[in-house]
C-alpha cells in the first residue's frame, strides 16, 4: 500500500494539483514544513520543487531548473492553456451569470447543477451560450439537450481538476483551488498581452507562473 508521502509525490509528478477541496489530507500533508522538504527532497531529484499559488492555498510540481527540453515542454503547455481560456472563461461566465452572482467561482464555491440548468432552460439567451459552450474540442459535447451538455461540460472540468464532486449520488459540485490558479494566468496573459505567444511563455518560465 502506498504511503501517504508517495501519494502526494505521484499525484504532484503526475501535473495534479493539491487544495483543501482536492484533498484536504494532502494539503495538511504539504502544510507541515518537515513534510514538504521531505517531498521538495525528492523532488528535487527529478528537477522538480514544490510550488505555491493563490496565496498558498494550491500546491503543484514546477520545473527546478530549464533546458531545452524543459523549455520545449514548458512552451507547449503554455499553448495548450491559451488555447483552452476562452471555453473555461466562457463556462465561468455562464455559471455567474445564470447564478446572479456578483463575483466569480471561487474555491470553494458550490454548483447545483440541476437548479444551475433550470435556469439556463428557462432563459433562451444562456441555453445558446451553453450549446456553444460545450461543442468546444475542451468540452467536446455532440449533446443536443441542455443536461447532456451540462454533463459533458462537468464531467470535462472534473476531469481537468477544477471541480470535485464529493458524493457521486448528488449533482452538486465544489471548485478547487486550480480555478485560483487559472485566475492568476489569465491575470499574466493580460499583463503580457503586448508579447507574442512565444515571448509570453519564456516570460512565465522566467516568473515561475505556468512551471
Amino acid at each position: 500500500m502506498m504511503t501517504q508521502q508517495g501519494q502526494v509525490l505521484e499525484t504532484l509528478l503526475s501535473g495534479g494539483f493539491v487544495c483543501r477541496i482536492s484533498n484536504e489530507d494532502m494539503f495538511n500533508f504539504l502544510q507541515q514544513p518537515q513534510t514538504a522538504q521531505q517531498i521538495e527532497n525528492q523532488l528535487n531529484i527529478l528537477n522538480r520543487t514544490l510550488t505555491k499559488a493563490a496565496d498558498g492555498e494550491v500546491f503543484y510540481a514546477s520545473y527546478l531548473s530549464l533546458a531545452d527540453k524543459e523549455r520545449a515542454v514548458l512552451e507547449r503547455q503554455f499553448k495548450e492553456i491559451t488555447a483552452n481560456l476562452l471555453p473555461l472563461v466562457e463556462w465561468l461566465l455562464l455559471v455567474q451569470e445564470s447564478t446572479g452572482q456578483d463575483v466569480p467561482l471561487s474555491q470553494g464555491s458550490a454548483i447545483r447543477l440541476n437548479e444551475l440548468q433550470t435556469t439556463i432552460e428557462d432563459t433562451p439567451a444562456l441555453l445558446e451560450q451553453l450549446g456553444k459552450i460545450s461543442t468546444f474540442p475542451l468540452f467536446g459535447s455532440t449533446s443536443k439537450t441542455a443536461d447532456g451538455q451540462l454533463k459533458q461540460v462537468f464531467k470535462r472540468l472534473g476531469e481537468l481538476g477544477y471541480l470535485v464532486k464529493p458524493n457521486s449520488e448528488k449533482q452538486i459540485y465544489i471548485a478547487t483551488g486550480k480555478l485560483e490558479y487559472l485566475y492568476e494566468v489569465i491575470r499574466f496573459i493580460d499583463e503580457t498581452e503586448a508579447l507574442s505567444l512565444t515571448e509570453q511563455a519564456e516570460a512565465a518560465m522566467q516568473q515561475g507562473v505556468l512551471l
